[in-house]
C-alpha cells in the first residue's frame, strides 16, 4: 500500500479549533495563514490548549485573501468581521521574538470571555508555526503509530490524530515508519519536505480533540513505550522544513526519496 495524505489539519488561530483543507500550498516558510493568529495573557505570555484545553472548542474560519476571521462558540455565537490591525507587539514565542501586530474588533473580548481572563488576540506577521525556530513548518503523522500508540493504551476507539495538531496525516507505512525518514527528504504531492526531527509530546495529546479535556493518558503510554526520541522526549511525529514548495491535496501519495535511491542501488 502505497503512502497516501488521508488528512490535513491547520490552525488558523493557535489553540482554537482545527480545520480541514482538502488542498494546501506549502511555501517556503509553511502554510500562509497557518496559526496566524495567538493569544497572550496580560503577562504577555503565551496563552494555548496547556492552559485551557475547552478553548479548542471555538471553530475558526479564515480568509488569508479578504483578512475575514469569523469565531463560532459552542453556543452557537458567531463573531465575525475583517480584520484591522493595531500597533507592533514586543513578543516573544518560546523564548524567541515573534513579530506580531495587536488585532482590533471583536473577537479577543469574545475569547477572553470564554476562557474567562483577559487576553490578547495578536497577528503574527510570520505565523505562528510551533517548531519554526528549528526547522519545522511542516508536521506529519502517519495512522500506523495511531493504531500502535492505541495498542500500548489498550483504547477501544481509534486514536484521532486531531489530537495531535499535527499539520499531515498520512495512511500506508507501519506504526512510525516516519521516524525512520529524519534526514530525508520526502516527495508530499507536489512539494518536497525536509524532515528535520521527532516531536516531543505535552498534555495537549492527552485531551479530546472536539471538547478539550483530558480522557487518554497519553504521556503515560508514550512514556511507557517511546520515553527517548533523537530530538525530544516522548516522540511522536515527525516535523520539517519545505524544500520545495507545491500543492498537497488529500489523496496525494508520499514518498521518502532518499529512501527509493538507495533502493534503487
Amino acid at each position: 500500500m502505497e503512502a497516501r495524505v488521508v488528512r490535513i489539519s491547520i490552525a488558523p488561530v493557535k489553540s482554537l479549533g482545527l480545520v480541514h483543507p482538502d488542498v494546501i500550498e506549502l511555501e517556503p516558510h509553511g502554510i500562509r495563514g497557518n496559526r496566524r493568529f495567538w493569544l497572550v495573557d496580560a503577562n504577555g505570555r503565551l496563552f494555548n490548549n496547556k492552559r485551557n484545553g475547552p478553548m479548542v472548542r471555538i471553530r475558526p474560519e479564515w480568509d488569508e485573501e479578504t483578512l475575514q476571521l469569523a469565531l463560532t462558540f459552542p453556543d452557537g455565537t458567531r463573531v465575525e468581521g475583517t480584520v484591522e490591525l493595531g500597533d507592533a507587539v514586543d513578543a516573544a514565542m518560546y523564548e524567541h521574538p515573534h513579530p506580531s501586530r495587536r488585532v482590533l474588533g471583536p473577537w479577543e473580548q469574545a475569547i477572553s470571555e470564554f476562557v474567562g481572563r483577559r487576553l490578547t488576540l495578536l497577528w503574527a506577521e510570520q505565523h505562528a508555526v510551533d517548531r519554526g525556530y528549528r526547522g519545522g513548518t511542516v508536521s506529519l503523522v502517519s495512522r500506523g503509530s495511531l493504531e500502535r500508540l492505541r495498542e500500548e493504551a489498550a483504547a477501544g476507539e481509534p486514536v484521532d490524530g486531531r489530537r495531535l495538531r499535527m499539520l499531515l496525516e498520512i495512511d500506508g507505512v507501519p506504526a512510525h515508519e516516519e521516524d525512520d525518514w529524519l534526514g530525508s527528504r520526502v516527495r508530499v504531492g507536489e512539494a518536497t519536505i525536509l524532515l528535520n526531527g521527532d516531536v516531543g509530546r505535552c498534555v495537549v495529546t492527552s485531551h479530546d480533540p472536539d471538547r478539550g479535556v483530558t480522557d487518554l493518558d497519553t504521556l503515560g503510554v508514550l512514556a511507557r513505550y517511546r520515553r527517548e526520541g533523537r530530538n525530544e522526549d516522548l516522540p511522536f511525529g515527525v516535523y520539517g522544513a519545505v524544500a520545495v514548495p507545491g500543492r498537497v491535496r488529500v489523496g496525494d501519495a508520499v514518498q521518502p526519496l532518499q529512501h527509493r535511491l538507495l533502493a534503487a542501488t
